[in-house]
């Protein structure tokens, strides 16, 4: 008997398909269709929407655990627990930190990416430790320097070839050679972290970086004399924009001017969540800095913003509720976009037939209800 979702909408990348069904075979997705057999087994989601699960490609932590405590259980934990954010698949986020430790940190993600039983590893985001002091944000400045392959190399070796990504400044010395070097190897490079100035970082993006880190948070500013690394993402072409839809990152005003500059088609929301994600307000780490949680923001001691406690399922609704982006389009920031942008849209991102069945369910106010897996209920409000 085939098994079949009953929905009043379902988010395609061709675009929406209204009232219908979704066909689930052996764990995939099938084929969509407007009347099913009899004896079809249904799962009834009547008045809601059916999305891709999101794609959450740049986060530090959840539920009390941290990627950076090189812990093996808790990223298992932080997998289990994204389902609850409608998160399918994500990318662990690093910290600037010692070169042994990162090390450390990879080759413990490549052991146990393949054992997580919750939201899927689809590899490795390196934030760092390539940057500049200016704008360190909560990276330690003492383990800055400029890039290095052969670093980078082990890195990646002991992380067993999963490091998608990595983030540096543009302004560091030999940027554009480690640049079209990784990049010739698969990896997407993005910048941040940064005080370059447009000129800097369109030599960047001329030698193939292609992504900048949570867009207006950690770079220079947008002047007339001077555009930056704010300019240079709002006029650069073929180039997409991480962005937090926090409310407390970027004032939605600024989100919907680079909305409406670049298009949602090249900004991929993002939670830079750290590991006091789902948890209580209080004290917590990012990475080596102690961290305090209230009023809705993770913050230094100084004051400074220290990743965020946001939820993807949070980040989609927001940018609907402030009106600056149709649920169809909410949905591809938190899905397609991010994956394309780290270039593993071949496995997730995205309702195909043929693919895992990793979905959500929405309800047309965009809050979640369901979070489904390998077409198994995982999560349910």
């Amino acid at each position: 008997m085939k098994t079949y979702v009953k929905a009043d909408r379902f988010f395609f990348n061709s675009g929406v398909k209204e009232a219908g069904y979704l066909e689930i075979s052996n764990g995939n997705f099938g084929d969509y269709c407007t009347e099913v057999p009899e004896a079809a087994n249904i799962i009834d989601q009547s008045g809601k929407w059916i999305a891709p699960g999101l794609v959450d490609t740049h986060i530090h932590g959840f539920m009390n655990h941290d990627v950076m405590d090189n812990d093996a259980d808790g990223i298992k934990a932080i997998s289990e627990g994204l389902l609850s954010c409608g998160v399918t698949s994500f990318l662990p986020t690093t910290l600037t930190s010692s070169k042994e430790a990162l090390k450390d940190v990879a080759e413990t993600i490549g052991k146990v990416y393949k054992e997580v039983s919750g939201a899927k590893i689809e590899g490795i985001y390196f934030e760092g430790p390539f940057f500049t002091e200016e704008h360190k944000g909560a990276q330690n400045p003492a383990y800055f320097g400029d890039p290095d392959l052969d670093t980078f190399h082990e890195w990646q070796e002991a992380s067993g070839g999963i490091i998608k990504k990595i983030a540096l400044a543009p302004e560091r010395e030999g940027v554009e050679e480690f640049i079209k070097q990784v990049t010739d190897e698969g990896v997407v490079v993005s910048l941040g972290h940064s005080s370059a100035n447009l000129e800097e970082a369109t030599k960047a993006v001329d030698a193939g970086a292609s992504v900048f880190v949570h867009a207006y948070n950690g770079m220079s500013g947008l002047n007339h004399r001077e555009p930056g690394m704010v300019g240079a993402l709002l006029s650069l072409n073929n180039v997409f924009s991480e962005l937090i839809c926090d409310g407390h990152h970027v004032h939605p005003n600024a989100a919907d001017i680079l909305m409406q500059k670049v298009g949602h088609d090249h900004i991929a929301l993002i939670t830079d969540c750290m590991m006091a994600g789902g948890m209580p307000e209080g004290n917590y780490n990012l990475g080596e800095f102690s961290v305090v949680v209230k009023d809705g923001t993770a913050r230094l001691q100084s004051g400074s913003l220290a990743g965020s406690i946001l939820k993807l399922k949070e980040a989609i609704k927001n940018v609907v509720d402030w009106g600056i982006a149709t649920p169809e389009q909410a949905v591809m920031m938190g899905s397609y976009v991010p994956a394309v942008s780290c270039k593993i849209d071949d496995t997730c991102g995205s309702i195909q037939k043929g693919r895992a069945a990793d979905f959500i369910v929405l309800a047309p106010d965009m809050s979640l209800q369901a979070t489904y897996l390998d077409g198994e209920k995982r999560y349910e409000v």
